[in-house]
């Protein structure tokens, strides 16, 4: 028997239903938003694997071809590793439910989405939000839930709830917003430069329309809900954490406070590794192992940070709570890419490059669900080890590099030119060092490696992280904050908020919110926006020092563009059969050539020379025949009855025997050969498109020409 509940969101109803299918998962869900259905199935394993340390969630979301009546690409026709679009919504649903897990418990969950139906308007994203939630909530896995979930757009000035793909093409705002009952839980996207003011106001909206999702779920979970099971959670001692905390005594502070990243984080380890030894001795190695020593001293200095911050009023670089980190930018500093850049900001250091491409260079995917199939766009994050000092599996793009090249690439993507700017934008971020939010700093490298390369952005982009460390009060509301722009590492590790805000002078582009709280009041979301306003607009006018504006020039080694109009009757023609005149002008030209269906043809080169060629080429095979025109062409073919004289690229038209000369020929191969070039004139175009030419007629109108300027001529002179 399955229980089904419906919630009205904006002008769409959202179904719920449990119990029905996946009934051996410890809680299951399917969700319905128009015929777009997914299931979500969440499962906790019993017990912790022995030496586990740290609690191992699992999001997993996956769309089916199958889902929209398609087959996969490919050649073994089965869905194979996840796709983009599949790495990101997995993080968009892990990032919200993860901080309503107990602290301390260590048993492995998996929460796994399955689109089942993609009616091809209706992202499943959201719904696999919702239905992780509502899982968890059916189940017996302890978890300080429900959360809504909506994505808002802005369509015509007005707030639209979970807008279609069709919809969204016309929205100015992509918000996916996720709340508790009160309060912001996540939020991520991307705006076309929206203000502070209209965001705060998006944000509110988002929440309105997540109280109907809470109120389902906490009325299903009352239909069909399990009871929470007993569990263990892994705490160290008392005794234990007193006598760390004793023997770290005073000199844990000035360790915390020691200048530069790895500096502090060597100060802090031999204090660590001098009293995880002491407390080895004193209470035996069964009680104190790598992973007891481990979490107390993370207690330790977590506590030593936010002590810092909230009672003495000091970050552990020295920096006020408003200050943004040294800036420093340098652009062209690579000779062969297209556009290239530094940015710095304190002790995180992103290299970027930019590289314009054709249109063959366009990255297309299978779409399966939606929203289009291919970017002109592409920003690529990497990070290597070495950024951090480490050592590590050196493997492709992982999880979190896929999310932050997604944040920084919809931050940028806002400003890229898109009235028939004809080159794909690849933009690589090659992180150097990583203290903080490497993200932002791809966004604002980006941006300087796409003015050194003479992107004529919108304008430039800049972006920042501003964290929160906070203290509750005994009605468990926040009662103590401080905000802190331009985060590093061990605030963010520390602390409980990590706020990524990127946008231009004039608005807001790209943002994502990630919290350790259960929540935070829209006030002080309000107040870390204002932050993120001013933090910005310094770091844009730090960069426009560097560079303010597009290069005018091109790269030499990037490709040159020249487009041209045809008659979109004459693209057969240019094309040729089977591609031949395409391949054949490709080859001579070394040239990239994109035909649009509208007539459209865009050249690429890097040659001024196969550039012309190209472009003459396609002109001339896009002509028309004029009648009474001069041509100079060549003798492709050589008949009794005459010649075929191609006049202009791929077009032959024929000179009649009798138009060779003005004397009676009596073979046509005693006046001309093939191969031979000769000046002819166009007589006429018969109702098949058949041209007919005159070699005569071209040169009695030469000899007028020289008799009007005094010069004698003779028609019957041979003229090769």
């Amino acid at each position: 028997m399955s229980d089904k509940i419906t919630a009205q969101v904006g002008d769409k109803q959202i179904t719920i239903e449990t119990g029905k299918l996946a009934k051996q998962a410890d809680g299951a869900v399917t969700i319905q938003l128009g015929e777009t259905i997914v299931i979500v199935a969440a499962v906790a394993a019993t017990k912790a694997k022995p030496g586990q340390d740290f609690f191992p969630l699992t999001v997993d979301y996956r769309e089916k071809a199958a889902a929209a009546g398609k087959f996969p690409g490919g050649y073994f026709k089965r869905e194979g590793r996840p796709t983009e679009k599949e790495i990101l919504t997995c993080r968009l649903t892990d990032r919200p439910i993860r901080p309503l897990f107990p602290k301390g418990w260590y048993n492995e969950v998996q929460v796994q989405t399955v689109v089942l139906s993609a009616d091809g308007e209706n992202d499943p994203d959201i719904l696999s939000i919702i239905g992780a939630s509502a899982s968890l909530m059916v189940s017996d896995i302890p978890w300080a839930g429900p959360l809504g979930a909506v994505r808002v757009g802005r369509i015509g000035g007005e707030f639209v709830a979970n807008p279609t793909h069709s919809e969204m093409a016309e929205s100015d705002l992509d918000l996916v917003y996720v709340g508790n009952e009160h309060d912001i839980v996540m939020y991520e996207g991307a705006a076309k430069e929206i203000s502070e003011a209209d965001f705060n106001a998006a944000l509110v909206f988002g929440q309105a329309c997540c109280v109907p999702l809470i109120a389902a779920q906490k009325e299903l979970a009352a239909k069909a809900g399990k009871k929470k099971r007993e569990i263990t959670l892994n705490i160290v001692p008392d005794e234990i954490l007193a006598e760390a905390k004793k023997q770290a005594g005073d000199r844990f502070v000035p360790a915390l406070l020691t200048p530069g990243k790895l500096a502090r984080e060597t100060a802090c380890k031999a204090i660590q590794d001098e009293v995880g030894a002491d407390l080895t001795t004193k209470f035996g190695a069964e009680k104190v192992n790598d992973f007891v020593i481990k979490d107390a001293f993370y207690y330790i200095q977590k506590e030593a940070v936010r002590s810092l911050i909230l009672d003495h009023g000091k970050r552990l670089d020295g920096r006020d709570f408003d200050t943004v980190r040294p800036i420093s930018s340098e652009v062209g500093l690579l000779p062969r890419a297209h556009g290239s850049a530094i940015f710095a900001r304190g002790e995180t250091q992103a290299v970027t490059l930019a590289t314009l491409g054709t249109g063959d260079d366009t990255q297309e995917f299978d779409s399966y669900t939606g929203g289009g199939n291919e970017k002109k766009f592409i920003l690529h994050y990497n990070f290597p080890n070495f950024s951090v000092g480490e050592t590590g599996r050196i493997t492709g793009p992982g999880r979190r590099e896929i999310g932050h090249g997604a944040l920084a690439e919809r931050s940028i993507e806002p400003v890229i030119p898109t009235n028939n700017y004809p080159y794909t934008i690849r933009v690589t971020s090659e992180i150097m060092e990583s203290n903080g939010s490497t993200s932002m700093a791809s966004v604002c490298g980006g941006t300087l490696a796409l003015l050194d390369a003479g992107v004529p952005l919108i304008r430039p982009v800049a972006g920042i992280s501003v964290g929160i460390c906070t203290e509750y009060g005994a009605d468990h509301t926040i009662s103590r904050y401080k905000l802190l722009t331009d985060i590093i590492g061990w605030e963010d590790a520390y602390c409980d908020m990590d706020c990524k805000i990127a946008g231009t002078e004039k608005g807001i582009t790209g943002f994502q919110l990630d919290l350790k709280l259960k929540g935070i009041p829209h006030a002080l979301m309000a107040e870390t926006i204002e932050k993120a306003r001013v933090a910005r607009l310094h770091i844009l006018a730090e960069m426009a020092k560097t560079i303010s504006a597009p290069r005018k020039e091109l790269s030499q080694y990037a490709p040159r563009i020249e487009i041209v109009k045809i008659n979109p009757e004459k693209i057969g023609a240019l094309i040729g059969p089977g591609g031949k005149n395409i391949k054949r002008l490709v080859e001579e030209t070394g040239c990239e050539i994109d035909i649009e269906d509208d007539g459209t043809v865009n050249i690429f080169s890097v040659s001024a020379e196969g550039m012309q060629m190209a472009k003459d080429t396609i002109l001339g095979m896009s002509a028309e025949a004029e009648i009474g025109k001069i041509y100079r062409g060549k003798v492709v073919t050589v008949k009794e009855f005459g010649a075929f004289v191609e006049f202009l690229p791929g077009k032959d038209g024929l000179v009649h025997i009798s138009e060779l000369a003005n004397f009676r020929v009596k073979k046509t191969e005693d006046i001309v050969k093939i191969g031979d070039d000769i000046t002819v004139k166009c007589l006429g175009v018969d109702e098949k498109g058949r041209v007919r030419l005159s070699r005569r007629a071209a040169m009695e109108d030469r000899d007028k020409e020289l008799q009007a300027a005094g010069v004698p001529a003779s028609a019957s002179a041979p003229q090769q």
